[in-house]
């Protein structure tokens, strides 16, 4: 393969990265309960569905357990009000349907994504094009972070504008536009929910990438001093 083709594929292993590691942010935030107990505290989720937080946080367990495909029914019965009642209107149900097939779509990019990366990767350094991914790597990180930083300045602009322009973009039906005076789920994760979700998740991502960012830097440098000398004085170098 020609210089460009190891540079081309490069590029494209590190930009499928990315989305990579946005999702796996993703997932480990709205994997911790403790997360979501901080969260319901903040925004006084207990009083607005007059529940108490160890039934909230059964409850969300059980949902992500759900969009997690381990569980096949949604709808939960808990105490609300002293009174054990199914929390789900059927609008919710449709509603988390579709959140449901949003996220597993994630899941499956991100984990095509990580396979197409490492399989990139190992063959790049396998035929000792290691300098070329790293720079690639750098390249890729680079356009991202133009990217987000493009999409974090629209977000503190005008949130909801954008968070309505992501349901318009993925959802085919007005089913995510909920009332929270009768439907419980708005309640429990209101618009500031999603907001600290998504700069918490934006600001992880950005420190991930940097840290490749730098760790790739620190590693062209060490292989510039140590290892990548003139051919002719017999040393091995990686490309």
């Amino acid at each position: 393969m020609k210089k460009f083709g190891w540079r081309f594929l490069g590029f494209v292993a590190s930009l499928a990265l990315m989305p990579a590691i946005l999702l796996t942010c993703v997932q480990w935030r709205v994997s911790s309960m403790d997360y979501f107990r901080e969260e319901y505290a903040k925004y006084d989720v207990l009083e607005r569905v007059d529940m108490e937080m160890d039934d909230l946080l059964y409850l969300t367990e059980e949902m992500m357990a759900y969009l997690y495909d381990k569980r096949e029914e949604l709808q939960v019965t808990v105490p609300i009000g002293g009174e054990e009642l199914p929390f789900f209107s059927e609008k919710e149900i449709r509603h988390m349907v579709d959140v449901k097939n949003l996220f597993s779509a994630g899941m499956d990019i991100r984990n095509g994504c990580l396979v197409f990366t490492l399989a990139a990767v190992i063959v790049m350094f396998a035929k000792k094009k290691g300098r070329t991914f790293l720079r690639t790597l750098q390249a890729g990180i680079g356009v991202f972070f133009a990217a987000c930083g493009l999409l974090v300045a629209l977000m503190l602009t005008d949130f909801n504008k954008y968070f309505t322009q992501f349901h318009l973009i993925f959802f085919d039906n007005d089913d995510w536009i909920l009332d929270e005076r009768v439907d419980r789920l708005i309640n429990i994760v209101p618009e500031g929910f999603f907001s600290d979700t998504a700069f918490w998740i934006g600001g992880v991502f950005l420190g991930v990438c940097l840290l490749l960012f730098v760790g790739a830097e620190i590693i062209l440098r060490l292989w510039g001093r140590k290892y990548l000398t003139e051919e002719k004085n017999g040393s091995v170098e990686i490309h």
